[in-house]
């Protein structure tokens, strides 16, 4: 469903993406791992079509998505949802409100149908009786969720996911991963998480990527990832483990 061929991208002769070559399983969570600030957003960013490659494939259902114009792009981007680092909620809309945004934009269904989706979505990610309340009311988690209920609203068959748990206490974590585990599986979507969080990739991850100086340097089972002789996949595995533990 998804793959990056030989992707190159440089920001101020910076090379942040090095003939990159990735392929995403469909149906699926692929995590890609590596150090804060070695370009994970960007490759997601590439994924959604918010960033053109300057050289290299971005397909997407066998589509190049760095060859089409907007409005071809707005067409391909009807089948992804996201979920920001922060959620990213309207302060000024109720959690209902946040959740109907993309139906209102992208159908023409009636209230009472917007209304009813709303309702089914926030229940698949554990929340009820919500709809009234404001983002500020909510906790980091809950407001995850319904960053994660707004991306789903549409049915897409690839949801992003930017840095999940970061900012969460341990407990959190687990029921965000629990959460992205149990929606992939009700969903059937591919699903793209990028994360630093060890704990969490090996627990949700069918298939991890380990970016490193610009290039996806290993591909395999969190298994195979755990197991690897690289030193390059050693080191970094143990030091997150090592912030993990300091926190």
């Amino acid at each position: 469903m998804i793959e990056l061929i030989k992707v190159c991208k440089s920001f101020k002769g910076q090379k942040v993406l090095d003939n990159l070559d990735l392929k995403i399983e469909p149906e699926k969570i692929t995590v890609v791992i590596g150090r804060s600030g070695g370009g994970k957003s960007v490759l997601l960013k590439h994924i959604m079509g918010l960033i053109k490659p300057d050289s290299g494939q971005v397909l997407v259902n066998g589509i190049d998505t760095s060859k089409l114009n907007d409005k071809e792009l707005n067409e391909v981007r009807k089948i992804f949802g996201m979920l920001f680092q922060d959620a990213a909620l309207f302060d000024s809309m109720t959690v209902g409100e946040n959740v109907a945004f993309p139906l209102k934009e992208h159908t023409k269904l009636s209230k009472k149908e917007i209304d009813k989706i709303v309702e089914e979505k926030l229940l698949k990610v554990g929340l009820k009786n919500v709809t009234h309340k404001m983002p500020s009311e909510l906790s980091g988690g809950m407001r995850k969720r319904v960053g994660l209920a707004r991306a789903i609203a549409l049915n897409p068959k690839i949801v992003l996911f930017d840095e999940p748990t970061t900012g969460l206490d341990p407990i959190m974590c687990e029921s965000i991963d629990n959460l992205i585990i149990n929606t992939q599986r009700l969903t059937n979507a591919t699903f793209v998480i990028i994360s630093h969080d060890i704990g969490s990739t090996f627990k949700i991850a069918h298939k991890v990527a380990v970016l490193h100086e610009g290039k996806i340097i290993k591909t395999g089972t969190p298994e195979e990832i755990q197991s690897s002789n690289n030193p390059v996949i050693k080191r970094f595995i143990s030091r997150e483990i090592e912030k993990a533990c300091q926190t």
